[in-house]
């Protein structure tokens, strides 16, 4: 072993050469968890849009509609916020 060996090696591979492991942090367990069950609100969400009991051409046109709306007030409050800055 030489002097760039040792600059190559990662803290998890010092840790391990002591018979140690780095501890695992709440966030390390709640962050995928989190990250899942956004996932699963997505996929439900959609599901529950395309077996709605509305025709296909009635949803679509409802959600173009509501993507319209939420554009024009994020583009209003944009606006207002804008000449504040």
């Amino acid at each position: 072993m030489n002097l760039s060996d040792i600059r190559n090696l990662s803290k998890d591979d010092l840790l391990d050469a002591l018979g140690l492991q780095t501890r695992r942090t709440a966030m390390d367990v709640v962050l995928p968890g989190l990250g899942l069950f956004a996932a699963g609100l997505l996929v439900g969400a959609g599901l529950g849009l395309l077996l709605a009991p509305k025709s296909g051409t009635e949803l679509r046109a409802d959600l173009a509609d509501r993507i319209g709306t939420a554009g024009e007030k994020t583009s209003g409050q944009m606006a207002e916020t804008t000449p504040s800055l």
